[in-house]
């Protein structure tokens, strides 16, 4: 079955559990086959929204009622002279151990390409899915079916989204130049981190913590305040536009309302400004930037913060500058994380919530995560952190909640480039603090690495970012 959309492209529907699953190709441009480029584009789209009474952020209590806002994933198959590159970009909260795997898996044999070469990443709106394989398995067999994620749909889902990826393939277009811009954001991204009158700190300005006046008052904290944008062209003809910003994504969340969010809904505007031209937008590193400051958790907010998004993705693409793409590498190294050391973390602690019938959902979820997580560093498997290299940009990928001091960290490797950092790669470390914030004794539920993450980050950054220094 197929529909036009409103830019008359052909459009694929599925029916999934119930729901409307578009899948959207967007048509290449021909070129003389005696006239090859170095470089060729494939766009796609698609339509991931869970269905309803699913669970979100994997362990917020009350489940999916409604559909506020659709949720979308958007990608490309850049195409050259080596194997092929994918990035794709979900408006899921996170994608973890196994079934990221199968994620890469999936996309890779479909765009012929390999495991490594396929970066994926999660905006990690609250109000949208987690999805971890070997956690949702352990909770089957405690009787906990779906209660993480629906198996079944996620398997649609990949089935779905590979499909378009092998169509995409027959719509390619040449990419001829590469365009960077940049702009600032005003008024959205505040660090957690808060010192407090009598000189303590705290890491709660949440995502909707402006209502309390210190929150309110104090300074942003460490932030970047850039929005970049990476995009490709033929020619005049502008093709994709990727756009990047270090913030938690979230206005609110909780109440049982699927959501994009602010950062989703100014994506979107901008698309249907020219149909012609794919928006996405991904999480730059910001497991300790919020909208804190700036957003109160009210409603009406939303659309406030949603504006100034789209303000600075409009001022960053009216900024680009193109210059010729002649080269394209790809990099990647492998990254080694320790496991929370503390107790309650510990395997034989988490086996005994998982099992306890009494323990409450959440908790028994959390434990199987954690219980995962050990699975995979148990049998020696490491984190896949790739680079790809412009020449005048580098666009890197980070795992879990990196916090914003590695994105600055980057930027400080290659002062005379730029550089494009993207979070929610691998997400089974949750947050990745930094020494201080380590130092600061940041803890939380959601961090399963140990203290001393940063000596290993700072290494694989240096090795794709810095080739040179690669032994």
């Amino acid at each position: 079955m197929s529909h036009r959309n409103p830019t008359g492209q052909s459009t694929l529907l599925s029916i999934v559990l119930g729901l409307a699953v578009t899948l959207t190709l967007i048509a290449g441009d021909n070129i003389r086959a005696a006239d090859p480029p170095a470089y060729r584009l494939a766009r796609f789209a698609g339509d991931v929204t869970i269905p309803l009474n699913h669970r979100c952020m994997g362990v917020l209590p009350t489940k999916s009622k409604k559909i506020v806002d659709r949720l979308y994933v958007y990608g490309f198959v850049l195409l050259g002279p080596d194997k092929p590159i994918v990035l794709v970009a979900f408006d899921w909260c996170e994608i973890r151990n196994g079934a990221y795997d199968q994620w890469r898996d999936a996309l890779a044999k479909a765009a012929g390409t390999t495991r490594e070469r396929v970066l994926v990443s999660s905006l990690h709106q609250h109000d949208a899915p987690v999805i971890d394989l070997e956690a949702q398995q352990m909770l089957n067999q405690q009787g906990l079916v779906d209660e993480l994620y629906n198996m079944k749909f996620h398997q649609q889902m990949l089935e779905l989204l590979s499909e378009g990826v092998r169509n995409s393939l027959q719509h390619t277009s040449p990419v001829t130049h590469l365009g960077l811009g940049q702009a600032k954001v005003e008024k959205v991204a505040s660090n957690r981190r808060v010192q407090r009158k009598d000189g303590s700190v705290t890491f709660g300005r949440g995502s909707s913590s402006g209502g309390n006046a210190d929150y309110a008052a104090a300074d942003d904290g460490l932030i970047d305040p850039w929005l970049k944008t990476i995009s490709f062209w033929n020619g005049s003809k502008p093709l994709l536009a990727l756009h990047a910003y270090a913030t938690h994504p979230m206005s609110y969340y909780g109440r049982g309302g699927v959501t994009c969010d602010f950062v989703g809904i100014a994506r979107q505007k901008l698309h249907r400004e020219d149909f012609s031209v794919l928006q996405v937008y991904v999480s730059g590193c910001s497991g300790d930037v919020t909208a804190g400051k700036y957003n109160d958790g009210s409603p009406d907010n939303r659309q406030v913060l949603a504006d100034r998004m789209y303000q600075a993705m409009k001022k960053s693409w009216a900024s680009t500058k193109k210059s010729p793409l002649r080269n394209v590498e790809f990099r990647t190294t492998e990254l080694q994380l320790k496991y929370n050391d503390h107790e309650k973390f510990s395997e034989s602690t988490l086996k005994k919530t998982l099992a306890d019938s009494k323990q409450d959902v959440r908790e028994r979820i959390l434990a199987a995560m954690g219980l995962s997580s050990l699975q995979r560093i148990a049998r020696g498997q490491g984190i896949d952190m790739p680079c790809v290299d412009f020449g005048d940009a580098q666009l890197m990928l980070f795992p879990g909640e990196a916090f914003v001091g590695y994105q600055l960290m980057a930027q400080k490797m290659r002062p005379d480039s730029f550089v494009m950092s993207i979070g929610y790669g691998e997400c089974w470390p949750g947050y990745v603090p930094t020494k201080s914030a380590f130092d600061d004794n940041f803890g939380h539920s959601w961090r399963w690495v140990a203290p001393g993450a940063e000596a290993p980050m700072r290494a694989a950054m240096e090795r794709v970012l810095l080739p040179a220094k690669k032994k």
